[in-house]
C-alpha cells in the first residue's frame, strides 16, 4: 500500500498492549492496521493520553525491539520534510535502511552488555504512542553468515592523540578550530584546502579532536573513491574499531550491520556517501561534507534533499560543529561566511604560493604547436611543451577532458555545421574509430550521412571524448604509456613515472608524488553549458584536477586552454576560490538566483500543475515563472521567493499537494525545492 500521501503526513495514535509494553519504545519498527491494511511504521513517542476523538486501535506488533530511528534523526527528518515540501515517510525511507532480521539477531546475540547503551530507556505505562507515517518494509535475507560484532569502545573513552604539526598548522585558523572542537564548542567553518593537501587526513584529525571532546562525528563524501581515502585516514588517526564506513556497494546485509553499530552508538565516527547524512551518532559534535558542489550529493529520490543542507540542518538543530570543505567553494558555502554562520579557514598567501603549481592559460587553434602529433591531439604550443617537459623529467601528465566516450558530438568537417540525425534531428556521435555515426536520441545509425548545408560527408570532432583524446596523445607522445580513467574504468592511483593519464572530471586518479603537468582541455565545453552553475562547476572541476599536480618548486605546472580574461580562469591562476565564490554569489544576488533566493519547481501535466498552483496559498512576494517544456510532454513552473519566505512557500506547496492527494488526483506533480537543475 502506498502511504506517501501528503494529506496523511502526520503521526497517528495507537494503543500499546501489555504484551508489547516493554518492547514498544521510541524508534522501533511496528506493524499497524491502516485503512484496513497491515503496514509498517516507526514508533515516534510514548505518551500517557491521546487527543484523538474516537476509538483507538492497538499496535498489531512490534517488529523488533531494535531502536533504529534515533530521536535526533527523527527530529531532523521532520525538519527536512518541511523544508523540501515533502512527506515524513519519504524522508524516513532515506534515513533508515530496510531491516535484515538475521543480521539484527546475530548482532544482538554477540553484543556484550558492556557495549550496549549504558542508559536504557524507561518503560512507560501502557498508553497510546504516536506512530509516524508507514516507513520502509522489513526485508528478511535468509542464510546470511553469522558475523560476531565485537564490543566497540564508547565515545567517552580517551581519544587518539592530537595531530602532529604540519597539517592544520598550514592554515591560520586551523589549530584554533581543532581546539574548539575538542572543547565541545559548535565550531562552524568553510575550509578551502590547499593544493596537494591530504584532505582526508585533515578531516580525520578534525574528527579525532571531536572524539577527544566526547562527541560523535558524521562525515559525507561524494563517491566511493573519496570514501576509501577517508576510511583509511580514520583508521590511521583513530585506530581500529572507532568508526564505520557506510557505502551502498557493501550490499544490504553488511551495510545494515554497520548501520546497527552506529545506531547502537558503538562507534563515535560514521563516514559514508550521500546516505550517511542520516547516520545516527552519539552526542553529535561535528558534521563534515567534502566537495559539496558535487552533484552526487543531491538525493534523486523524493523529497530530493541535498546532503549539505541536511548536515547543516543537523548542526543547527543539534547545536554542533560543521565543516564544509573542498578545493573549490560553492555559492552556498560563501553565503554561510557572509551571513556569519560560519568562519573561513584558508592558508596565508605565502603558504599558498609555496604549495601551488605554476598555472598558465593558453589559446586554442591559433596557438597549436607545429608538431603534427600535437596538432592531432589538439594541444596548443604551451600545453605541448609543458607535457613534454614533464614526461622527460619522468613525471606523469594528467589530461582532463570534459566528456566521456569517443566523439560525443560531431560536425561537418567542411562547414562545421553540427551533425544531426535525419530521422529525429538529435545530435550524432561516434563511439569508435571504425563506427558509423549514431544518434544520441533515437539510437539510429546514420551511415550515409551528408551535411545538409554543403553536402560534405566527412565529420570532425565537435567535442572530443576521452578515448579519442587518448588515441591522439598516444600518437603525439610515442612510446609513452597512455591510460584512461572514466565511466568504464576509474583508476584510483597511478605510479609516479612518465605516462599520460586521460580522465573525465571526477575520475582523475591520484599520482604518486603528484603530476608533473595537468592539462585542462576543451574548457569551452564546460563554460558554455546552459546551466546556472556552469562557471561554478567548471571552477570546481579545474581546482580538483589542478590540486593533484606537484607544487611549483617541485616542477608542477597546470595549463588551461581558455581565455585568460575569464573570471574562472583568473580565479584558477591565483588559486582564489573565495574571490570567485563571492563574485558568483554577488551576481546571483543581483539576478535573484539561488542561493541568494530560494526557488521551487513544479513539474507535471499542464492541467495538474495549474490545479496545484491554484490550490496553493502562496505567500506574498512569490514570483511565478514559466511554463517551460519538460520531459515526457510535461511542463514546468518555477516559483521564486526570498530566503525568508522559503518556509512559507514549502508549506503552501505541501498543503496544496495534500488537497490533491485527498481528492485522489489522477496525475502526479513533482515538487522540488531548490532543484539542482533550473534550466
Amino acid at each position: 500500500m502506498d502511504v506517501s500521501l501528503a494529506h496523511l503526513d502526520r503521526p497517528f495514535d495507537y494503543l500499546v498492549s501489555t504484551t508489547d509494553d516493554e518492547a514498544a519504545q521510541a524508534g522501533v519498527r511496528v506493524k499497524v492496521r491502516f485503512a484496513g491494511q497491515l503496514v509498517s511504521g516507526f514508533l515516534l513517542e510514548r505518551v500517557e493520553s491521546s487527543e484523538h476523538v474516537g476509538k483507538l486501535a492497538f499496535l498489531e506488533k512490534v517488529v523488533s525491539p531494535e531502536r533504529v530511528l534515533d530521536p535526533e534523526v527523527a527530529r531532523l527528518a521532520r525538519a527536512i520534510a518541511d523544508r523540501y515540501a515533502g512527506n515524513l515517510s519519504d524522508v524516513l525511507r532515506l534515513a533508515v535502511p530496510p531491516r535484515h532480521a538475521r543480521v539484527e539477531s546475530q548482532s544482538a546475540k554477540t553484543t556484550s552488555p558492556a557495549a550496549a547503551d549504558p542508559s536504557p530507556p524507561e518503560v512507560a505505562e501502557p498508553g497510546p504512542p504516536e506512530v509516524a507515517e508507514p516507513g520502509p518494509p522489513e526485508v528478511a535475507e535468509p542464510g546470511l553468515p553469522e558475523v560476531a560484532e565485537p564490543g566497540l569502545p564508547e565515545v567517552a573513552e580517551p581519544g587518539p592523540p592530537p595531530p602532529a604539526p604540519g597539517g592544520w598548522d598550514s592554515y591560520e585558523t586551523g589549530p584554533g578550530y581543532l581546539r574548539a572542537l575538542e572543547d565541545g564548542r559548535p565550531a562552524r567553518a568553510v575550509w578551502s584546502a590547499l593544493p596537494g593537501e591530504d584532505w582526508a587526513a585533515r578531516i580525520a584529525e578534525a574528527a579525532a579532536a571531536t572524539v577527544r571532546g566526547g562527541r560523535g562525528v558524521v562525515i559525507v563524501v561524494a563517491d566511493a573513491r573519496d570514501l576509501d581515502r577517508v576510511d583509511r585516514a580514520l583508521g590511521t588517526v583513530l585506530g581500529e574499531g572507532r568508526h564505520v564506513a557506510l557505502n551502498a556497494a557493501l550490499g544490504p546485509a553488511e551495510r545494515y550491520r554497520r548501520f546497527l553499530a552506529a545506531s547502537r552508538h558503538h562507534v563515535p565516527v560514521v563516514v559514508g556517501t550521500r546516505a550517511a547524512m542520516w547516520a545516527p551518532a552519539p552526542k553529535l559534535g561535528l558534521v563534515v561534507i567534502w566537495d559539496d558542489g558535487d552533484d552526487l550529493h543531491s538525493e534523486p529520490r523524493s523529497p530530493y534533499p541535498h546532503a549539505r543542507d541536511v548536515l547543516l540542518t543537523r548542526a543547527q538543530l543539534g547545536e554542533c560543529g560543521a565543516l564544509v570543505c573542498g578545493f573549490a567553494r560553492t555559492g552556498e558555502g560563501q553565503l554561510l561566511l557572509e551571513t556569519g554562520w560560519a568562519k573561513e579557514i584558508v592558508a596565508a598567501r605565502a603558504v599558498l604560493r609555496r604549495r601551488s603549481p605554476a598555472i598558465a592559460p593558453t589559446g586554442d587553434d591559433p596557438q597549436l604547436a607545429r608538431d603534427p602529433g600535437a596538432v592531432s591531439a589538439r594541444l596548443p604550443s604551451l600545453a605541448w611543451q609543458t607535457a613534454r617537459q614533464a614526461l622527460q623529467a619522468g613525471h606523469p601528465v594528467l589530461v582532463q577532458v570534459p566528456r566521456r566516450g569517443y566523439l560525443p558530438s560531431v560536425a561537418c568537417a567542411e562547414c562545421r555545421t553540427p551533425a544531426r540525425c535525419p530521422h529525429c534531428s538529435g545530435p550524432l556521435g561516434l563511439q569508435g574509430a571504425r563506427d558509423v555515426p549514431m544518434c544520441h536520441w533515437c539510437g539510429r545509425a546514420a551511415a550515409a550521412y551528408a551535411c545538409p548545408a554543403c553536402g560534405e560527408r566527412r565529420l570532425r570532432a565537435s567535442v572530443t571524448g576521452a578515448k579519442r583524446t587518448a588515441e591522439e596523445l598516444g600518437r603525439a607522445f610515442p612510446g609513452v604509456p597512455v591510460r584512461t580513467s572514466g565511466r568504464d574504468e576509474i583508476l584510483d592511483t597511478v605510479p609516479g613515472e612518465a605516462s599520460v593519464v586521460v580522465a573525465t572530471p571526477g575520475a582523475e586518479p591520484v599520482a604518486e608524488r603528484g603530476y608533473g603537468a595537468v592539462l585542462l582541455l576543451d574548457s569551452w565545453a564546460l563554460l558554455s553549458r546552459a546551466d546556472l552553475r556552469a562557471a561554478e562547476e567548471t571552477m570546481r572541476r579545474w581546482l580538483n584536477a589542478a590540486a593533484l599536480a606537484r607544487s611549483a618548486p617541485d616542477g608542477g605546472r597546470v595549463v588551461v586552454v581558455a581565455d585568460g580574461g575569464l573570471a574562472p580562469v583568473q580565479a584558477l591562476l591565483r588559486w582564489d576560490p573565495g574571490w570567485f565564490a563571492a563574485r558568483e554569489l554577488a551576481e546571483r544576488r543581483e539576478l535573484g538566483f539561488p542561493p541568494a533566493s530560494r526557488m521551487a519547481s513544479v513539474t507535471g501535466q499542464a492541467e495538474a500543475v495549474a490545479e496545484l498552483l491554484s490550490l496553493a496559498r502562496l505567500p506574498d512576494g512569490v514570483e511565478v515563472l514559466g511554463p517551460v517544456p519538460a520531459a515526457d510532454e510535461q511542463e514546468r513552473m518555477l516559483l521564486r521567493v526570498s530566503r525568508s519566505g522559503a518556509a512559507a512557500l514549502a508549506h503552501a506547496l505541501h498543503e496544496a499537494a495534500g488537497v490533491r492527494s485527498a481528492r485522489k488526483a489522477a496525475s502526479s506533480v513533482r515538487v522540488q525545492v531548490d532543484p539542482a537543475d533550473l534550466f
